[in-house]
């Protein structure tokens, strides 16, 4: 099975679920398709959100983020990246932590090697 065929909608009505351990990191799961694992989803920063608890993030899957709105700082790059920012991450590649002093969203697709 595929992701679900959506027109466009408002996604305000998904419901926001927790990450943890981070306070102040959410998730909104646009759609996923359950057989491959793959997904696309709106993350969410809240003010002072800080991901170190986490530490630096390994996927065995592609992803693509797109900074929607405000700015996440990468603490071991001591970069900081704002919206309309673009990153492609292949499997393997080592990202984060970060911290989000103004907050942030981001807009991912996430998906495996077939």
């Amino acid at each position: 099975m595929a992701k679900p065929e959506l027109e466009f909608f408002d996604p305000s009505g998904i419901p926001s679920e927790p990450i943890p351990p981070v306070e102040g990191l959410s998730q909104q799961i646009l759609s996923r398709d359950e057989v491959t694992g793959d997904y696309t989803r709106l993350l969410r920063f809240e003010p002072g959100t800080d991901t170190s608890a986490m530490g630096p993030q390994v996927h065995d899957f592609w992803e693509e983020v797109w900074i929607i709105e405000g700015s996440i700082h990468d603490i071991p790059l001591d970069k900081t990246f704002t919206a309309g920012m673009y990153a492609c991450r292949p499997p393997g590649m080592p990202h984060g932590p970060w911290i989000s002093p103004d907050g942030c969203r981001t807009f991912e697709v996430r998906h495996y090697e077939r």
